[in-house]
């Protein structure tokens, strides 16, 4: 076998396969390695099974709140092992699509764990393999904090090993991952609270997002406990205890879940064997062109440190499989304006800036934004709070930020990321006759400015 390749992508998730399947559609002998399984944390503990959660604890949601809209309605139990089973199913198809998909590509799949040995060259199960190019995009995984009794929780990971419903959760993190899960838990029947070291949900995102969501948690029945630093869990008679560094203790409950971020998977890379950079929290860092401090090596996705999201680590390795080897010198990507969504329920959608980070620019800023609830809940005692934003700068009042929560925004937000990626103006959404009755209307029919008042 020969062992040398124009290119060896590290990492069979997202960003890996993105640049392997250009790199091999442009005639390059290509190869990925993969100690795991075949499509990395989106597809086996990520976005696709996290969102199947979601859409069955949304339908969970709905069936409660349907009488109210004179349908009757009424959940006798969720059947938790069928829903696995289901998810479980459509990740397998997935997953032998992309195994397939691989094949057909002429891709050599390397099942192992990938050791450097030197700047060109990579250990895979005892056999040295080498290429002109390597891309390292081996992702990140939880973080489990070292405090005593840290063994006692699961992880984002674990969430989708779980057989049963636990009964009483502690989400310990309050970003997007805490968020997330907590929700789906909660509207699938489950009693949750969320501790968190910050002072509130979602912080760095615009506030009008983090406040809103809290409400909405606590509006669906979610208790906050908020700053809580966990200094150790315990197991007592009664369940697990949380228990912060004041001494204070929350107990009973059946599950804890840490989600207080994730680590660059760069540890096992034997990267001292070469001239890469590598930062202490495992970041390998990138210029532009994902470039890292040796040529020939690249590096993409959540190792690099910047916007962690599926989508990224796909558009990054795609632009740098044309740059590399289909002649488009400059291709890379641009990782300003970047559109993301935490699926809480309701969902949350953000791009741009935040308004404070407009305001460090100097410019004149402008916000227009409201708070409401939508129709759909007209008939509903149970009433989630929808709230928008924009963030604009300058005289022309450039739309450099879009900030909302509510339901749908999930999917409206792809559409305005395009104007606002664009240099749309308020004049511009102004311009944009409205659809009615939906709740993106309000984005094109904001009047006064918001005084803060």
């Amino acid at each position: 076998m020969d062992n040398h390749f124009d290119l060896i992508a590290i990492g069979g998730g997202s960003g890996g396969l993105a640049i392997a399947e250009k790199a091999a559609a442009y005639g390059q002998r290509t190869a990925i390695v993969e100690s795991a399984l075949i499509g990395g944390t989106c597809v086996n503990v990520g976005c696709v099974p996290k969102k199947l959660m979601w859409y069955a604890s949304e339908i969970a949601q709905s069936v409660r709140d349907a009488p109210e809209l004179g349908i009757q309605a009424e959940i006798t139990a969720i059947d938790w092992p069928t829903l696995v089973k289901g998810r479980e199913g459509m990740i397998d198809g997935i997953r032998n699509y992309w195994n397939g998909y691989v094949e057909t590509l002429g891709i050599t799949l390397l099942k192992g764990s990938a050791r450097f040995v030197d700047n060109k060259t990579i250990e895979v199960d005892g056999e040295h393999y080498s290429a002109e190019h390597i891309a390292i995009a081996t992702g990140g995984r939880p973080i489990v904090p070292p405090v005593p009794g840290h063994e006692l929780g699961i992880t984002s990971d674990d969430f989708f090993k779980l057989e049963q419903a636990p009964k009483r959760v502690c989400v310990i993190g309050g970003g997007y991952i805490g968020v997330e899960l907590a929700g789906i838990l909660n509207s699938l029947g489950s009693e949750v609270t969320i501790v968190a070291l910050e002072p509130k949900v979602l912080e760095t995102f615009d506030p009008l997002i983090s406040e809103t969501v809290k409400h909405n948690l606590e509006h669906e029945g979610i208790t906050l406990n908020l700053p809580f630093a966990v200094a150790s869990l315990e197991q007592r008679d009664d369940g697990i205890a949380v228990i912060n560094k004041d001494g204070t203790a929350l107990t009973g409950f059946d599950t804890a879940l840490w989600a207080v971020g994730r680590r660059a998977n760069t540890d096992a890379l034997n990267l001292e064997a070469t001239d890469i950079e590598r930062q202490p929290n495992g970041i390998i860092p990138t210029d532009t062109f994902q470039n890292t401090s040796v040529a020939g090596v690249y590096a993409l996705g959540d190792i690099t440190g910047r916007a962690p999201l599926t989508p990224v680590a796909i558009a990054a390795g795609r632009r740098l499989a044309e740059r590399l080897f289909n002649d488009q010198p400059e291709r890379h990507l641009d990782y300003e304006n970047i559109p993301t969504v935490v699926f809480a329920h309701p969902p949350v959608g953000s791009v741009g800036l935040t308004e404070a980070q407009a305001r460090e620019t100097g410019e004149k800023i402008t916000i227009y934004q409201t708070t409401f609830t939508p129709m759909k809940y007209a008939l509903n005692t149970r009433e989630p709070r929808t709230a928008m934003k924009l963030v604009c700068s300058g005289e022309n009042e450039r739309v450099v930020g879009i900030h909302m929560v509510g339901d749908g925004v999930d999917e409206m937000l792809q559409g305005f990321a395009v104007a606002l990626k664009m240099g749309a103006t308020k004049e511009d959404f102004d311009n944009t006759v409205a659809i009615h009755p939906v709740s993106a209307e309000e984005l094109v029919t904001l009047k006064e400015p918001h005084t803060g008042d």
